[in-house]
């Protein structure tokens, strides 16, 4: 219906599915505006001169169980980890770039008095959030609140990326494939048992499993259960709601291999040299290895990811299920106008079709080593980048798209680049 629309407004002029894998290949789109065509080095310029002048907060999950981080502690809704590791990685990385005002700040109550004591003029979102609904929204939506720009989704992207439910919905009415689903709350939709319920049946058609059974929002596989027997499904479903007293999403299991790809903006960085991009950015596509045990990829906090356990795909051998994932890629950062990075999780059903499953809006950044790696950064050398090409490319990228598409934003940034 989206597709069908957007050709009738003239944004798309061909489209061509790919086989059988649910992505499209979209011939002349108008999708992704232009952003200030000819003008790279003026934001080559506004780069380095931010990184030397501006004074910049990577904020990282606040601890409730700290003195003065909230109010009183209340429930979190989604797998709580604290990301400041990841946060020093990416001070580091601008630093070594020319970044003289760096400090890493923590997500909670006392945010905004920090901003405003240090003169922050600009802040990367580096959070999960501290406790409560939707946390990965709360600093965000503060941020918008004190006028402070930022690098990250605003507040409304990421409730609906981090919703695993609300994503779903979104792609679906896109005609994006994914698999079949539903979701479920114990205590709001009258007990654990959803096998009666005219939305369950009416997302899986009689189907009697294997199901996997999920936090609606989440992390790092925590809490992902494959359930063999829809009769099975009431007993997880409240173990589930009983970890994380959040809503359960329950989908088809899909038996085929699993893939990552991490998206972003079209300004890209190799060796401090900016380019601006026609289209997005798709990169590090990248297969997730099962063990001969695995039915669902095991939490990164319980196995390390590690070169076996995650590897690029090969270019020649794997072209076409690139490609694939490349488009399926675009699809949702141009339809969904996405504005920041993110990491798409992707898995086959037995025939080989790809179905996404998940977005991931704040992908781990952590700088890899020798012994470990991130998803998103395992593909950067076939890119000819590195982590550090990685980091400027989303600051650049945030730089040109505020002044492209928010204006009035970036004003507290104006006087910093006379």
């Amino acid at each position: 219906m989206a597709i069908a629309a957007a050709q009738a407004l003239g944004q798309i002029e061909t489209v061509e599915k790919l086989g059988n894998t649910g992505a499209f290949s979209f011939g002349n789109r108008a999708v992704t505006p232009s952003r200030r065509i000819g003008r790279l080095d003026q934001l080559e310029a506004q780069v380095e001169q931010l990184l030397d002048r501006a004074k910049i907060a990577i904020v990282y999950g606040g601890d409730k169980r700290e003195p003065g981080a909230v109010i009183r502690q209340a429930v979190n809704a989604r797998s709580w980890k604290s990301y400041r590791s990841v946060a020093e990685n990416i001070g580091d990385s601008l630093r070594r770039q020319g970044a003289r005002n760096v400090q890493l700040l923590p997500d909670d109550m006392r945010l905004g008095e920090r901003l405003s004591k240090d003169e922050i003029d600009f802040v990367w979102l580096n959070t999960g959030g501290v406790q409560g609904r939707s946390p990965m929204s709360h600093a965000a939506a503060t941020l918008e609140m004190l006028g402070v720009p930022y690098l990250g989704h605003d507040p409304l992207m990421t409730g609906i990326l981090d919703s695993k439910y609300v994503f779903k919905q979104n792609i679906a009415y896109l005609g994006l494939p994914t698999a079949a689903f539903a979701l479920w709350n114990p205590a709001a939709m009258g007990g654990p048992d959803p096998r009666g319920d005219r939305r369950f049946e009416r997302a899986f058609k009689g189907f009697g499993g294997p199901f996997i059974v999920k936090p609606v929002s989440g992390r790092a596989s925590l809490h992902v259960h494959v359930v063999d027997d829809v009769n099975d499904l009431a007993e997880v479903i409240d173990e589930v709601y009983a970890a994380t007293e959040n809503d359960v999403l329950i989908e088809t299991y899909l038996p085929g291999r699993e893939y990552c790809i991490a998206i972003g903006g079209p300004v890209v960085a190799r060796g401090n040299m900016l380019d601006r991009r026609s289209a997005p950015f798709a990169f590090s596509p990248a297969e997730r290895r099962l063990d001969a045990n695995e039915l669902i990829f095991t939490s990164m906090d319980k196995k390390p990811i590690t070169g076996d356990r995650v590897g690029p795909l090969d270019p020649a051998q794997d072209a076409a299920v690139i490609a694939d994932l490349k488009n399926i890629a675009h699809a949702v950062y141009e339809d969904m106008q996405l504005e920041s990075l993110i990491r798409l999780d992707i898995r086959a059903d037995a025939a080989g079709k790809l179905h996404i499953l998940e977005a991931n809006p704040k992908p781990d950044l952590a700088a890899p080593t020798p012994q470990l790696t991130s998803i998103v950064t395992t593909g950067l050398a076939a890119e000819g980048m590195t982590y550090d090409d990685l980091i400027r490319s989303m600051f650049a990228d945030r730089i040109d798209l505020l002044y492209c598409k928010r204006r009035g934003a970036v004003t507290a940034l104006d006087a910093l680049l006379g």
